[in-house]
């Protein structure tokens, strides 16, 4: 070979070798990260109005995907709210009501599917690191419905011998890896950062597999904590804990990075229901909305919610479509290609809503809310229709300093109808002029009460599923 030749062939060799690598291929099964705060206000996050504290990287977040305005829990209380997103079923149809307490003998049957499930079923590895509040008796526990780690709290950190409340029969709380109890009353302050280094280690580990990272944290529930270079650094210590959540979800999304894996992975951000406003200072904002946690006005059941995935959801939109924490199972298993569940679900499919598809906008009669297994609010488009129930008045009640609740009243609410795009605040009722739009909601909140039952008016329903038992 000449020397003119054998200097082509060098120089060719060289500007491969010093070429950047080819950009990877999409993957065909995007990994999922779903992460759930407990009571964050929906004002609560920097995009959306939040005042005393700064969210950058859930901004960022919002700013690089869809930051959704009109978001629902399907119950405003923790067990409740979790089985919806991991099942898409209305709480009540599968058993699950409230808060689940460390007396309680029941918790999610095995007979229901879940997120974890259906991904596992098609390789993803899965990981829950946080609250799980689903039964905490061994036969309850993530690892018996599809995840193949859990490392965290069984139920609310507050359910332990130090509730500000007065005495109450509550047992140690349990810091648990799998079956194992790890240690006993962990200070609360330990939790952001502990479920943030159990997320990253998870995502490293599995960086070349498909994954499923549910980060459920346990706080801004109260009792409230941060790690020591958080504490003081807004004039609130929810303020505190708002800025370490931030800053941890600007970790995970800085390794994602760092692993080329951010345009591969849907990320889902949303609180479980509205704060804890009775905790004064201790608890977030709800903005211009209504009430708070443990009631059905949208105070309480309307929760901050952004979904990134580059290159499928256009960056910067925002949704003012209404969804539900019901819609996450189908919604992330169409985009998997994981299977639907074998028993009748309530959510709906909304990745056309999420890509800008087009797809049938027209409003759909799905938003129903109960309280327990009250009936209490069912809305349709513009309109909200409010049954006669009692609720706990907390708007105008006086704020607790401290971290020790006040007392609330409960009052008694007639029949309602509130129009939520002149009156945000459901402050005006108007079922008298418009009583054809109340017959109509009405219409459909009997057909759910057949379904799905309702105790405020003593009707049983008809598709009902037992949640599991300790005697099972």
């Amino acid at each position: 070979m000449s020397r003119a030749a054998i200097r082509v062939v060098l120089l060719a060799t060289l500007a491969t070798a010093c070429a950047s690598p080819a950009p990877r291929p999409p993957r065909a099964s995007p990994n999922v990260v779903l992460i759930f705060t407990d009571d964050q206000g929906w004002a609560d996050v920097g995009c959306q109005g939040a005042r005393g504290f700064s969210t950058p990287n859930l901004d960022r977040l919002a700013s690089e995907g869809a930051r959704l305005t009109n978001f629902y829990a399907a119950q405003p209380v923790c067990s409740a709210s979790r089985a919806a997103i991991l099942t898409g079923c209305y709480p009540n149809r599968i058993g699950i009501a409230g808060a689940l307490a460390p007396s309680s003998t029941h918790g999610l049957a095995q007979s229901e599917t879940t997120l974890a499930e259906l991904l596992k079923e098609r390789g993803y590895a899965t990981a829950l690191f946080g609250k799980w509040h689903l039964g905490h008796l061994p036969q309850f526990l993530p690892t018996r419905h599809g995840f193949d780690e859990w490392f965290g709290v069984p139920y609310s950190h507050d359910m332990w011998p130090f509730h500000p409340d007065g005495p109450k029969p509550w047992t140690d709380l349990p810091r648990m890896r799998g079956d194992t109890v790890l240690e006993l009353n962990p200070d609360p302050g330990t939790w952001t950062r502990a479920v943030s280094e159990e997320a990253l280690r998870f995502v490293r580990e599995h960086a070349d597999e498909p994954f499923f990272l549910y980060l459920p944290h346990p706080l801004p529930h109260v009792p409230l904590g941060t790690s020591p270079e958080f504490r003081g650094r807004t004039a609130t210590a929810y303020g505190d804990v708002i800025e370490e959540l931030d800053h941890e979800t600007g970790r995970l999304l800085a390794l994602l990075d760092e692993l080329d894996l951010a345009r591969d992975t849907i990320v889902i951000f949303a609180s479980d229901n509205g704060p804890w406003t009775p905790y004064g200072e201790h608890a977030g904002n709800v903005g211009p909305l209504r009430e708070s946690k443990g009631t059905v006005f949208e105070g309480g059941v309307r929760v901050p919610c952004i979904v990134r995935w580059p290159g499928h959801v256009p960056a910067g939109r925002v949704i003012d479509e209404p969804a539900m924490t019901i819609d996450v199972l189908p919604t992330v298993a169409a985009w998997t290609g994981a299977r639907a569940p074998e028993l009748p679900i309530d959510g709906c499919d909304i990745s056309a809503t999420l890509e800008a598809r087009p797809h049938d906008t027209s409003p759909r009669p799905f938003f129903f809310w109960y309280e327990s297994n009250e009936l209490q609010a069912v809305r349709y488009g513009r309109w909200k229709l409010h049954f006669p129930h009692s609720y706990r008045f907390t708007d105008e009640m006086e704020r607790a300093t401290g971290g020790r609740p006040a007392k609330y009243p409960v009052r008694q609410l007639e029949l309602s109808l509130f129009d939520l795009e002149t009156d945000l605040g459901e402050r005006h009722d108007v079922s008298a002029e418009h009583p054809t739009v109340v017959a109509q909601l009405s219409g459909l909140a009997q057909a759910m009460r057949v379904r799905l039952g309702d105790s405020l008016r003593g009707v049983r329903g008809t598709e009902n599923r037992p949640a599991g038992r300790a005697s099972d």
